[in-house]
Formats: C-alpha cells, sequence, structure tokens
C-alpha cells in the first residue's frame, strides 16, 4: 500500500469537506473545490475515469454550492432552508440515476479501458446527485451518501487507492453524523416557522 503525498493532501481537504457540510458551514466548500482537484490527476492515473468525471464536477459545483450557500446567509434573502423530497421525487431520480448509469457504463466499456466501468458509474451518476442535493440543502442526500460511500470503498481498495477507501470508510460515519444533524436543524425551522 503506497500513498502518495498527493493522496494524502487530497484526502486531507476532501474530509475537512465533509465535515465542515455536516455541521453547515459554508466553509465546506473551498476545501472541497481544492480536494476535488487534487483527485482528479489520482483518478485518471488509476483509470477510473468517471470518478475522474465526478471530481470535475464536484469542484464546479463546489462554487456552485459556495454561492448559493452564500447568497441564502445575506440577511435581504430567504434563508436557504433544508427540505425532503417525496418518495415520487426520490423514484423520478434514481430512475434518472439507473438510466444515465447504462448510458455512462456503455461509453466507458465502449471508448475507454476503464476499471470496473459499471460500479464506477454508477458512483458517479449517484454522486452528481447527491451532490446537486448537498448545494440545495436537500436532507437526503445522507441517505445516498451513506450507500455511495460504501459502494467507493470497494471500488477504491480494487484500484488500490486505500488511504481513499480508508476515507469513504470515514464518510459513512460522517454522513450517518450529516443526517442526523440537518434533521435536527431541519426540526427546528419548522419550529420557528410556527412560532
Amino acid at each position: 500500500m503506497e500513498i502518495s503525498i498527493l493522496e494524502l493532501v487530497a484526502v486531507g481537504f476532501n474530509l475537512c469537506y465533509v465535515i465542515l457540510a455536516a455541521i453547515r458551514s459554508i466553509w465546506c466548500w473551498p476545501f472541497g473545490i481544492v480536494g476535488s482537484a487534487l483527485s482528479i490527476w489520482l483518478f485518471v492515473d488509476s483509470k477510473i475515469y468517471a470518478e475522474a468525471i465526478l471530481f470535475s464536477y464536484y469542484v464546479l459545483m463546489g462554487f456552485y454550492g459556495w454561492w448559493n450557500w452564500k447568497k441564502s446567509d445575506d440577511p435581504s434573502r430567504t434563508s436557504l432552508r433544508i427540505i425532503t423530497f417525496s418518495v415520487w421525487s426520490h423514484g423520478l431520480i434514481a430512475l434518472l440515476g439507473v438510466l444515465l448509469t447504462a448510458v455512462l457504463f456503455f461509453t466507458l466499456k465502449g471508448l475507454t479501458d476503464a476499471e470496473m466501468p459499471l460500479l464506477d458509474s454508477f458512483t458517479t451518476v449517484f454522486s452528481f446527485i447527491a451532490t446537486w442535493m448537498v448545494a440545495k440543502k436537500i436532507l437526503e442526500n445522507w441517505i445516498y451518501w451513506i450507500v455511495l460511500n460504501f459502494l467507493t470503498i470497494f471500488l477504491y481498495f480494487s484500484r488500490d487507492l486505500s488511504l481513499y477507501a480508508i476515507l469513504s470508510a470515514l464518510y459513512v460515519i460522517l454522513s450517518v453524523y450529516g443526517y442526523i444533524s440537518w434533521r435536527k436543524d431541519q426540526k427546528l425551522q419548522i419550529q420557528k416557522t410556527h412560532e
């Protein structure tokens, strides 16, 4: 198990991102941007291309999330509240995710030398969705992340990215914490609305 300095630094930034997101700190976004940018090189080198695409998306969503959360802190605007989606909405998300997973899988399988293209495609597509949900402060993002982080543990270990696999295991724990924390904050928001 050889861990590069780049992997170590990227993992540190990515871990800070999740911890800060779980406590709803706007500072999660700059940490996520830097950690994701560093991760892109590692994934290209490891031939998990969909993950490299995903982390490119994380960089872009980092800027969007930062802007979106920052504008919600402006007292002249309505605060960005934690919301929940209906079962119907999650069903549509799942259907769209499966369809996009199939498209990405066949693309990777036909055009690249990708390792584990099905798992890579699934985790990538649903991570796109879950990241958007974080930026919009949708509570159930954490449930998606719990599942996705379990799956990426296996993906990263299979590509000898053991530090990322350990990070994904920590993400599972932090995702559970994030869900509990955001749910508690959402209940407080609802109570304040009814006062």
